[in-house]
């Protein structure tokens, strides 16, 4: 397993880095297309655990959501029409079931419109670019912190019916390595990020970008699934691999405008 995973990462890792240095259009695009995927993918893993939704409204409703938060269009109108249509499809349907509608509408809201955000980062002045690397790396090496003192010293389980194998050792791990890596970036970009909102932001990013990730786990427990898909060989599905941006992108979007 460890050789696809590897391999996933070096393809995958510069096309990321290299979509954040381009931005613009082909970004905003590609932060819709993680959105569509990972709602489909949603569809996929609830169908699976006998949860009722509606796939196909999940992914229009979600991906127009997100389409029109990343290309700051009528996110409110989309939403509403969105509701009325899931809504008026339950009501003339055999079933007339509350909780599809209501499993159609969370989707479509926590992996369309939530993880979009991640464009409107990237698209603030001054600094969307070097802002929205900051964000990524520190996710990336929170994590990748998480999993290696988790495995090497982790005791104590942090969420043990969600995720057995996350730590409060890991947790803490990952919550000093985000502060550290946005720090880092405070004192390339000191005009960009003062020391102490850096560790505001990288606060956010570690409390945010772990409560995510239990999230996504919560929802996999519910259905009885482990990954949320196969597209990403060793890595699981695209879901998986950006779940700690589903909350953490918006807070950390809000907290660098609140800040």
């Amino acid at each position: 397993m460890l050789l696809p995973r590897v391999l996933t990462a070096l393809v995958g890792l510069p096309l990321i880095l290299f979509l954040i240095y381009w931005g613009g259009f082909t970004f905003s695009l590609f932060v819709a297309c993680i959105a569509a995927l990972s709602l489909y993918e949603y569809g996929i893993i609830l169908s699976l655990g006998h949860k009722p939704t509606q796939r196909l409204s999940t992914v229009v409703v979600g991906s127009a959501l997100a389409l029109c938060q990343a290309f700051n269009g009528p996110v409110a109108l989309v939403f509403a029409g969105g509701v009325a249509a899931v809504v008026l499809r339950e009501m003339f349907s055999r079933e007339k079931s509350l909780e599809k509608a209501a499993l159609t509408l969370f989707g479509a809201l926590l992996l369309g419109w939530m993880p979009a955000h991640l464009a409107l980062i990237r698209e603030l002045h001054p600094g969307g670019r070097a802002l929205t690397f900051m964000l990524f790396s520190s996710i990336w090496a929170m994590d990748t912190a998480a999993y290696a003192v988790g495995q090497a010293w982790g005791r104590r389980a942090l969420a043990p019916e969600l995720s057995p194998k996350k730590t409060w050792e890991g947790a803490l791990a990952a919550a000093i390595t985000a502060v550290g890596v946005v720090l880092l970036f405070h004192a390339g970009f000191p005009d960009l990020l003062s020391w102490h909102k850096a560790v505001g932001i990288g606060f956010l990013v570690a409390v945010s970008g772990q409560v995510s990730d239990l999230s996504q786990s919560m929802i996999k427990r519910a259905v009885g699934v482990k990954d949320s898909g196969t597209l990403l060989p060793g890595h699981g599905g695209v879901m998986d691999r950006f779940d700690s941006f589903i909350l953490g992108a918006p807070a950390v979007y809000y907290g660098l405008i609140l800040l």
